[in-house]
């Protein structure tokens, strides 16, 4: 099942780059760092879900890239962006090889079944 996005089409000409442009350097920010790492988790401070996701890689013993951006008190429009762009809706937001692969405990299965061990090669 595809995720309803709103069409280009359906948003008027006058505010389509605003709404391309709305914080584009974290998107870009975190594009780098999938292109560049196997694993990225991304999340925020004072979010007890992203280090749970980093201590399960850790324990596995896989790598990761960590981008933490901002707390709950702050930078929530920011990280706004990367829910629009990612259609996931809680941080930690855990990709694998360029893929959204969920948050904590969804890395967690992975790990637990072995699929992201497969996933890495």
């Amino acid at each position: 099942m595809a995720r309803p996005i709103l069409s280009e089409a359906d948003i008027h000409p006058a505010i389509r780059d605003a709404v391309a442009q709305h914080h584009h350097d974290i998107v870009d920010e975190v594009k780098t760092a999938i292109a560049k790492h196997p694993v990225v988790v991304v999340g925020m401070s004072m979010n007890p879900m992203p280090k749970k996701a980093r201590a399960a890689l850790e324990q596995a013993g896989i790598a990761y890239e960590y981008l933490e951006f901002g707390s709950y008190f702050n930078t929530w429009r920011k990280r706004n962006a990367l829910k629009m762009w990612t259609g996931w809706p809680t941080f930690p937001m855990v990709f694998v090889k360029g893929t959204l692969v969920g948050g904590a405990s969804d890395v967690k299965a992975l790990i637990a079944t072995g699929e992201l061990k497969k996933m890495l090669g």
